[in-house]
């Protein structure tokens, strides 16, 4: 049987262990935890990006003057938000990132190998298999769509456009009916952009990303969109 010094220095054992790791190293207690704090600010990281926001560069001109950008160069860059989306559709006059409607066959990469790259393209650290676009909603799913003498005509019916560059006028377009569940964007810099007149097309639902709200770079030009 155990005596009761034997008893009393079991009952204090713990006590003494849970002390000993009050006291230890600071500094080693953070480094056992850094791989734990790792891991969850990474998760984190990537369902902000995925469900949330994300920061969007603007790599051309396009969009100007409403963003600049530039090949080559540091551009502006935007945050974009998804939520709107989540429970509504876009509207006319929203400033749009997409998925690039007819993209090129992505490569076999293998279960590891297409895990790791979407992984490293979530926190930004790969750029995704194709380019990303960033333009303004001009004619909704329904709508018909037409330019002539330098206006935008929607449903017979000629639009506002403050946003574009002093002087700039659009280029006469024939009309054109925006399929169901699908959408027109024009680049506010008429003159320069590639955008549903020529090389994208309409615009699919499911291709959105979501819809850019502040500009955030550089400092100087902060600003709502």
């Amino acid at each position: 049987m155990k005596t009761e010094a034997e008893r009393t220095a079991l009952k204090r054992a713990p006590d003494a262990k849970a002390a000993a790791e009050r006291h230890r190293n600071p500094i080693l207690r953070f480094l056992g935890e850094l791989p734990g704090l790792v891991i969850m600010a990474l998760v984190l990281a990537i369902l902000i990006k995925t469900f949330l926001f994300q920061a969007f560069y603007i790599p051309s001109a396009s969009m100007e003057p409403t963003l600049h950008g530039c090949t080559g160069c540091i551009g502006d860059r935007v945050l974009v938000t998804k939520l709107p989306y989540y429970f509504g559709d876009p509207k006319r006059g929203d400033i749009i990132v997409f998925e690039d409607p007819d993209p090129a066959k992505r490569p076999d990469r293998g279960v590891i190998g297409g895990f790791t790259h979407w992984l490293f393209q979530a926190v930004g650290v790969q750029k995704p298999d194709n380019e990303d676009f960033i333009k303004r909603v001009i004619g909704l799913p329904g709508d018909t769509v037409w330019a002539k003498h330098g206006k935008v005509y929607v449903n017979d019916i000629a639009i506002a456009e403050p946003y574009l560059p002093k002087g700039d006028k659009t280029r006469d377009f024939q009309r054109t009916k925006v399929p169901k569940n699908s959408y027109f964007v024009l680049g506010d810099n008429r003159s320069n952009s590639d955008d549903s007149r020529f090389g994208l097309g309409f615009i699919p639902r499911d291709a959105i990303i979501g819809k850019a709200f502040f500009l955030v770079w550089p400092p100087s030009r902060w600003t709502g969109l």
